[in-house]
Formats: C-alpha cells, sequence, structure tokens
C-alpha cells in the first residue's frame, strides 16, 4: 500500500447532511420527511454514522432527539464540511479574489456571537478584498441605522424586528425555544414539560437581545406566574444559575450548549405550549443603492445556511 495515500473517508456528505437535519429537527421523522428519506432509513443513517465515530450523537428521548456533548461538537464540524462542499460545488470557477468595496454590517449581541462569526470567517477567504466593517449594536439601533440608511446590513433575530416596513429581509436559519434544566433537575424526566410546572421555578431572564420582553410576553400570555425572576445580561452566568439548579429559562437551541463552564449538565426539553420559533437574519433598506459587495455577501450568507434565495420585502 502507498504510504502516502489518503485513507477512505469514514463517513459521507449524504451521512452528514441526514446529521444535520435530524439535529435542527429535532425528530428523526420530520428529518427524514424534510430530505425524501424513509423514517427507518434515516434511523439507519445516524446508527451508522454513530457507529463508525465511535460516539453516541443523539439522546432519544419519547418527544424526539437532542444533540449528546459529543454530537453538538460533531454538528459543528458537519455544518463547516457541509459548507465547504457546498462552496466548493457552486463557485469552483468564479474569481472571487477579484471583488473588492467595503460592506457596513452590524449584528445583535446572540447573532455575532452563535451564529454569524464562522460563515463570515469564510466570507473573508472567498473575499479577500472585501472588507467588512463589523460591529455589535442593539436591536433598536441596528434598525434606527437601516430606516436612516446609515447602515447597509443588519444581521439580527427578525422575529424580533418592530418596524419592518421599509426594510427587505431574508430568514437564514430558524431555531427552537426549550426549557432549560439541570441534568439532575426533577424536570428533566419528563418527556415534555407542561408549562404550569414552571410556576413553582424560579425563571432566569436573559437581559440581551429582547430576551426578557419575550420572556415576560410569554408569562402574561399564560396568565402564570415563576416562584421569581433572576435577571442576568450575562449567557455563562446563565448557563451556571440553571446548571446549579438555582432556576429554570427558556432560550433557543441556537444558543444552547449541553454543559457549563465548570463542566455541570444541562438538558433541553420540549413544552407542552407552543412558543414562537426564533428567525435569524438579515435586513437592510428596501430603497439602496446596488453594491455588488453587498449582494455578494447577502448570497453567500443565505448559501452557507441553507436559506432561501428570495428577500422577503416588508415596503
Amino acid at each position: 500500500m502507498d504510504a502516502h495515500a489518503l485513507p477512505a473517508p469514514r463517513f459521507t456528505l449524504r451521512q452528514l447532511h441526514y446529521f444535520a437535519a435530524v439535529a435542527r429537527c429535532g425528530q428523526i421523522s420530520s428529518a427524514a420527511a424534510e430530505v425524501g428519506l424513509s423514517q427507518s432509513a434515516m434511523t439507519l443513517a445516524v446508527a451508522e454514522l454513530e457507529r463508525l465515530l465511535g460516539a453516541p450523537l443523539l439522546e432519544r428521548g419519547r418527544s424526539g432527539v437532542a444533540l449528546t456533548a459529543e454530537g453538538l461538537v460533531f454538528l459543528q464540524h458537519a455544518h463547516a464540511v457541509l459548507q465547504t462542499a457546498d462552496e466548493a460545488a457552486k463557485l469552483p470557477f468564479k474569481r472571487q479574489a477579484e471583488l473588492s468595496g467595503r460592506v457596513e454590517l452590524a449584528a445583535t449581541y446572540t447573532v455575532l456571537g452563535y451564529f454569524l462569526l464562522p460563515a463570515l470567517a469564510r466570507f473573508k477567504q472567498l473575499h479577500p478584498r472585501v472588507q467588512v466593517d463589523l460591529v455589535e449594536l442593539p436591536r433598536p439601533e441596528i434598525e434606527q441605522r437601516l430606516h436612516a440608511g446609515r447602515l447597509q446590513v443588519g444581521a439580527l433575530l427578525l422575529s424580533n424586528l418592530e418596524q419592518s416596513a421599509g426594510l427587505q429581509l431574508r430568514v437564514l436559519a430558524r431555531s427552537r425555544r426549550q426549557l432549560w434544566v439541570a441534568g439532575d433537575h426533577p424536570l428533566a424526566a419528563l418527556g415534555s414539560v407542561p408549562w404550569q410546572a414552571l410556576a413553582a421555578q424560579p425563571y432566569i431572564l436573559l437581559q440581551v437581545d429582547e430576551g426578557e420582553r419575550n420572556a415576560l410576553a410569554w408569562w402574561q400570555a399564560t396568565g402564570g406566574q415563576p416562584a421569581g425572576f433572576i435577571r442576568t445580561s450575562s449567557m455563562e452566568a446563565l448557563r451556571e444559575m440553571v446548571a446549579l439548579g438555582l432556576g429554570v429559562t427558556i432560550l433557543s437551541d441556537m444558543v444552547f450548549r449541553p454543559w457549563s463552564l465548570d463542566g455541570r449538565r444541562i438538558r433541553a426539553l420540549p413544552l407542552d405550549t407552543h412558543l414562537p420559533v426564533m428567525e435569524i437574519g438579515l435586513a437592510w433598506p428596501a430603497v439602496a443603492a446596488e453594491d455588488p459587495c453587498v449582494d455578494a455577501l447577502q448570497d453567500f450568507l443565505g448559501r452557507a445556511f441553507g436559506a432561501p434565495a428570495a428577500a422577503i420585502s416588508s415596503a
């Protein structure tokens, strides 16, 4: 055997695609329907991937599946591989290096820290002569700058927009919201948590990206009240409080991690109450001069996250 020969891949792009679909949908049946596969074939494909890797990627439950710690780490690598393959297939002969210019991009705390940066790094590799002026801003200021024509593109939680009229929107991803509890919390044994069960728990409010506003609206809509509120603007402090059993919270899968900084286990559980899905995406002025650099960034981010090509006009 040639000592310099590359080893055969242990898994295929198709298996990565299936696994990413399961992680996104939270249910094998839904993921199978999304990719046009039978549920049994999808189950076998994921099980074979786990066998090849020698690690469990999913925790199976009555209401669906959740990523294990190993699954969460592997999903990040799977996304990177799939996105690289997509870029290689769609842009093999374009000369991206010829594009030059500048893009003003503002992003909110959550979108910047948990969603956008890896894709921006790949965009920079493809377009080394395009300067992206990136700044973190709260959602109201991004909206204000967009409407005033003082910002080219905003990356934010579109579901939090207050004045979408006059903006073009492009949804990049949707993320469900689930209940976070400590690994040994009594609620962790439930397949689906009834909203009434939260009334006996202290509730942790995250004071970034309208997290507090949204949670208070949910409580008001149900007519319930938790045992008390704990407020924090630190995501890591929130994780530690949840992991220590000091309270529970509801946040999106986009920011979920199964461990606190100190290595304590956190579980994400579905609720029996419908909560709005969080939408992450781009917004830009509906009336704006065409800019090839802005167009390239919007197109790249759309393809990187598998978003539909068409933008939504809110004019």
